[in-house]
């Protein structure tokens, strides 16, 4: 699957027609996941109905991940991967052998809590019109949030909302959000499969991001449903490797699926930020992940420009709609002291509504 575009803006369109007995596939992928698995998959297991299933996709696991699935979940349906081919291939070939009307992705540490299974169904109970949704995601077994609609800035720089605030913090009405997290992410099938599902050459990180957007730029609709809660064991330290799949995947989503118009008026930020960035990451010991991942995008441009013509012509949005999504803030915790600095949060402030004031 290659992350394309739907040809219109999807809706939930399912079998179920909004009806509580929808079924769902979750699809799971494993690398090394059995410990995870071990508390998960009890869990997971207590909230299936007749007619859901779950699908695993083992990414070359060295451990013994598929016997705990086996020996956990016996009726899941196990995948070879064909190796270690990241988490959206992975999550691609998982929704490829799904059934039913709603396919839920999950992290394989990403436990689901009790009444789940009905909660996740409740967007299509209400009839939102909303073409993909989340959980809840908490962290620290239920104490704290992970995130609660995941934030992207007008620069791509993209990160969990509201991580580690506690929990009675989130808001418990359902809502939309600017994007959703890959940790418990749910579509309808048919409309998963119209939009393409991730973008494989990804691998990993802002796979979730793309999505959502392209969602959104095909005028469909993205929230959260509070009362689904899945608690995620999430460590956001993973090594230099991780900053290289960020950076090279935020850098290909601005060129995919930006319009023209918002991709002229944010150049200057973006140009800054990529100095800024260089800067940070040679003080923070990923200088060279940095320059991997700048060197790997540039090698991917003429691809992602044969994309992003395909996605633009399938847009039903305007670029003033997209940005309103958008933040100037840099809010997260993890983005470190410079984006805090309170000259730096205003001139952001400043830039962002001339931007906005332009596309309209």
């Amino acid at each position: 699957m290659s992350g394309g575009p739907a040809p219109a803006a999807g809706q939930l369109s399912s079998a179920a027609g909004g009806a509580d007995d929808a079924t769902i596939t979750f699809v799971l992928v494993a690398y090394n996941s059995a410990e995870a698995f071990r508390q998960s998959l009890p869990a997971l297991a207590r909230e299936l109905r007749p007619g859901d299933g779950v699908v695993v996709v083992d990414n070359a696991s060295s451990d013994d991940s598929v016997a705990v699935v086996h020996e956990l979940c016996p009726g899941a349906t196990v995948i070879d991967g064909g190796g270690n081919t990241g988490f959206a291939a992975g999550a691609n070939t998982g929704a490829a052998a799904a059934g039913g009307d709603l396919v839920v992705f999950l992290n394989p540490d990403a436990t689901v809590q009790p009444g789940f299974g009905a909660a996740i169904r409740q967007p299509l109970v209400d009839a939102r019109g909303w073409d993909a949704w989340m959980a809840l995601v908490t962290a620290e077994d239920g104490a704290v949030i992970n995130t609660s609609g995941n934030l992207v800035h007008f620069t791509g720089i993209a990160w969990a909302g509201q991580a580690g605030r506690p929990v009675a913090e989130a808001d418990a009405a359902p809502h939309e959000v600017a994007y959703l997290s890959g940790a418990c992410l749910v579509a309808p099938l048919d409309v998963w499969r119209r939009h393409g599902g991730f973008p494989e050459r990804y691998f990993m990180y802002h796979e979730d991001l793309d999505f959502s957007l392209r969602v959104r730029l095909a005028g469909g609709r993205v929230g959260i449903e509070p009362s689904a809660r899945v608690d995620h064991d999430y460590d956001f330290v993973k090594g230099p490797a991780k900053w290289r799949h960020m950076e090279r995947n935020r850098l290909s989503m601005i060129v995919r699926l930006y319009p023209a118009s918002l991709l002229l008026l944010v150049l200057p930020a973006l140009v800054a930020t990529e100095a800024a960035l260089i800067v940070v990451a040679a003080a923070g010991g990923w200088g060279r992940e940095k320059l991997i991942a700048d060197v790997q995008w540039l090698r991917e441009l003429p691809r992602l420009l044969a994309q992003r013509r395909v996605i633009q012509r399938g847009r039903r949005i305007g670029a003033a709609e997209l940005a309103r999504w958008l933040t100037p803030e840099l809010s997260s915790a993890f983005l470190g002291p410079l984006a805090r600095f309170a000259p730096l949060q205003l001139a952001l402030r400043i830039y962002w509504a001339g931007v906005r004031a332009l596309l309209r």
